[in-house]
C-alpha cells in the first residue's frame, strides 16, 4: 500500500436532530463561539490536506446546512442521510464508491467540532501498522461499574485493556461499505463503523487520540468544548 498517495474521502453522517440537548434546532446546528458545531467540525477537516473530499449527510428536511460557508466549498459534497447514523454513512459511502471505490473512508462525527490535524495525522499513519483500519480511541482512565435494570451495582469491570471509541474511523471504504451494508440486512446492532468491521470478523487497530475529542451530546458538552476550543487557539 502507498501511503503516501492514498485518497481519502471524508464522512460527516450529520442527519440527526440531537434530541438530548433540549434545544429548538439540531444539536451540530447550536453556536459555538463565532460558528457552528457542524462549522468548526468540517473546518479541520476541509482544511486537512491529505482529505480529498468531505461528504455531509444531511437530514431531508435541513434548512440549515446551506447557510453555513462551509457549504460552498469545492471540497464539500451533500448526500441524504437516514434515521439512523449507519444509514447516513451508508448513503455518504454510496457516493463515495462513486468517486474513488479504492479510497479510504474517515468517518468523523458531525457533532465532535475539537478534532485536530494531528490527530487525522496519527489515524493516516496507522496504516502501517494496521492495514485493515484503525479508529482514534482512549484508554478508560475511571473505574467502571456494571449494573443491572434498576441502577444496582452488579460488578466493577476491570478497565484495563478498555478504551472509548472516537471518531474518525478510518476504514477502505468497499469494505466499510460491504460490511455495513451486510450488518445492517442482518439486523446486527452496529453502533460505530468499527463495529460493522468486527461483525465482518475484521479486528480495528486502536489509536490513541486526544482526550478533547469530545461528542457533544449534553448541554455541559457545549461549555466543555467551548473550553477546549478557546486552549486551541
Amino acid at each position: 500500500m502507498q501511503n503516501n498517495t492514498q485518497s481519502i474521502i471524508a464522512i460527516v453522517p450529520a442527519a440527526g436532530i440531537g434530541s438530548r440537548m433540549g434545544a429548538d434546532k439540531p444539536k451540530q446546528y447550536l453556536m459555538l463561539g463565532q460558528q457552528s458545531i457542524l462549522a468548526h467540525t468540517l473546518d479541520a477537516l476541509l482544511s486537512h490536506k491529505r482529505i480529498d473530499k468531505v461528504i455531509v449527510a444531511l437530514h431531508p428536511q435541513d434548512q440549515y446546512f446551506k447557510q453555513l460557508p462551509q457549504a460552498k466549498h469545492p471540497k464539500l459534497i451533500q448526500v441524504i442521510g437516514g434515521g439512523e447514523r449507519s444509514d447516513s454513512v451508508l448513503a455518504a459511502l454510496d457516493q463515495a464508491m462513486q468517486i474513488n471505490a479504492n479510497a479510504w473512508a474517515l468517518v468523523h462525527d458531525a457533532a465532535r467540532p475539537c478534532l485536530r490535524h494531528e490527530d487525522i495525522n496519527k489515524l493516516i499513519a496507522s496504516l502501517k501498522q494496521y492495514p485493515q483500519g484503525a479508529i482514534l480511541a482512549a484508554p478508560v482512565r475511571d473505574t467502571m461499574k456494571r449494573s443491572d435494570a434498576s441502577g444496582l451495582i452488579t460488578n466493577t469491570v476491570e478497565r484495563a485493556l478498555l478504551w472509548h471509541a472516537l471518531t474518525p474511523q478510518f476504514f477502505p471504504i468497499s469494505a466499510l461499505h460491504n460490511n455495513l451494508s451486510q450488518a445492517l440486512a442482518a439486523n446486527a446492532s452496529i453502533t460505530d463503523e468499527a463495529s460493522a468491521m468486527e461483525w465482518a470478523g475484521v479486528r480495528p487497530g486502536l489509536v490513541s487520540g486526544r482526550v478533547d475529542n469530545i461528542k457533544v451530546t449534553h448541554p455541559d458538552d457545549l461549555q466543555l468544548a467551548a473550553l477546549f476550543m478557546q486552549q486551541a487557539q
